[in-house]
């Protein structure tokens, strides 16, 4: 309903805004449930504030990312201020479609450049268009996670999560639940294959190596995966894009592979039910994922974008949208470390992130991955469209043409109960990772 009820409220809105003055609207295209609600009238009054003009923001959101530059690509949509993941930003830059940010506001304090973790600026970087244009000044940092394994901690031994290769791991044949996300699965199972190329001497990883690794897309290693996935197949309980946590939370699963906002989600839901969950990244490397704001090539209202994308780096909303979501924000300020320290976590170093005085703190370890865990993350990489392609097909294949029965079951039983659980806690907060990743 609530859903329905904001997508009436853009709607009515755009028709109230196409005979107004296009300078005085914001259009804003974000990921569902992906923000504080409440900032959004207080930006409203903010930026007026700031700037002496008035603006109404006309917020709607996407799930898929490709959704999204469909439209902005093909479409020509002139949305303001989006919201998309890592490589399509890439994609973005590269087909030049995709703004730089003018971050000069005047009085107004420049809250972009002072509260983004130079972890997040450093990782931006590594996004590139191939001529030299550099991402940081195209693209903010909004929120970031990591990959790894959601698992039940009194039926599953942790050593057997600390490799990808549990998904063929015939003792938890049938209740090993995988992503239905082909880049993401792609890519870790590559680190797998690859550990000799992207180790050091010392055992180390070679970051830049990994790096390079998640341009790989020849038909070689499209092959490797994809008999791997085959062997595995009637090992793995199902493919899903959102209901693996719920799956866990049930004990209907006891593996997922899932993203680091999910699983703390699941941790907290399973906790309450007297389910212990834990989750860790495979040592043998996983890939750290990242959404940030650009302003599209067709935006008209420039300005007031810029101010949205500085509105949301200041501090206190950074944290406002982080404990709204569940997710990690890409702000590493002193506000931002405070609002996450809880004792009844052991000390982790956080000094990558947070910088020093960070390097023994109280945080929970699957919002923000100890520096061990970062030293053998890497980003995932765009690819040719051709190439993505390829990908796909060879995903197709390696699932299988249709889901079995007990995979329509399993998918009924879980949406009935989402459905029951909607009465039963409507204002409870429920994080999400965005799904459409290709």
């Amino acid at each position: 309903m609530k859903k329905f009820f904001c997508i009436m409220l853009a709607a009515l809105s755009l028709a109230a805004c196409s005979s107004s003055d296009r300078d005085q609207v914001l259009k804003v295209y974000n990921w569902s449930s992906y923000i504080d609600e409440s900032i959004i009238p207080d930006f409203e009054q903010w930026y007026e504030e700031q700037t002496g003009e008035k603006v109404h923001v006309v917020y709607q959101t996407f799930d898929i990312n490709e959704t999204m530059l469909s439209k902005i690509e093909k479409g020509h949509e002139d949305f303001d201020v989006v919201c998309p993941s890592d490589y399509i930003i890439e994609r973005m830059l590269k087909n030049d479609l995709i703004l730089p940010i003018d971050k000069d506001f005047g009085e107004t304090p420049n809250y972009i450049d002072g509260s983004l973790s130079p972890y997040i600026v450093n990782q931006f970087k590594h996004i590139t268009d191939g001529n030299g244009k550099d991402a940081t000044d195209y693209a903010v940092g909004y929120m970031w996670g990591y990959t790894g394994f959601l698992y039940n901690k009194n039926k599953v031994d942790e050593a057997d999560v600390r490799t990808w290769n549990v998904i063929s791991n015939p003792k938890y044949a049938g209740m090993i639940f995988v992503k239905d996300a082909p880049r993401d699965v792609y890519s870790q199972l590559l680190i797998m294959f690859h550990q000799d190329a992207i180790r050091n001497a010392d055992g180390s990883f070679d970051v830049e190596k990994m790096d390079s690794l998640m341009y790989d897309c020849s038909d070689e290693s499209l092959a490797q995966v994809e008999e791997y996935l085959l062997a595995a197949h009637d090992l793995i309980g199902g493919w899903e894009a959102d209901f693996g946590k719920e799956l866990m939370t049930q004990e209907r699963a006891l593996v997922n592979l899932q993203w680091s906002g999910d699983a703390a989600w699941a941790i907290d839901e399973a906790a309450a039910v007297g389910i212990d969950l834990g989750f860790v990244a495979p040592d043998e490397g996983c890939t750290v994922w990242f959404d940030g704001w650009v302003i599209p090539k067709y935006a008209r209202n420039v300005k007031a974008a810029r101010y949205w994308i500085n509105y949301m780096c200041k501090p206190e909303n950074a944290v406002r949208n982080a404990l709204e979501i569940g997710y990690s924000t890409a702000c590493g300020v002193p506000e931002v470390l405070e609002a996450n320290i809880d004792s009844t976590y052991a000390p982790i170093d956080l000094t990558y992130f947070f910088g020093e005085g960070a390097d023994s703190v109280c945080v929970n370890p699957v919002m923000y991955a100890p520096k061990e865990v970062i030293d053998r993350c890497c980003m995932e990489h765009d690819w040719a469209p051709e190439d993505t392609e390829k990908l796909i097909a060879m995903w197709s294949r390696a699932k299988g043409d249709g889901a079995d029965a007990t995979t329509y079951i399993i998918i009924a039983a879980v949406a009935i109960i989402a459905i029951a659980a909607v009465f039963v806690s409507m204002n409870k907060k429920k994080n999400r990772r965005r799904g459409g990743r290709r």
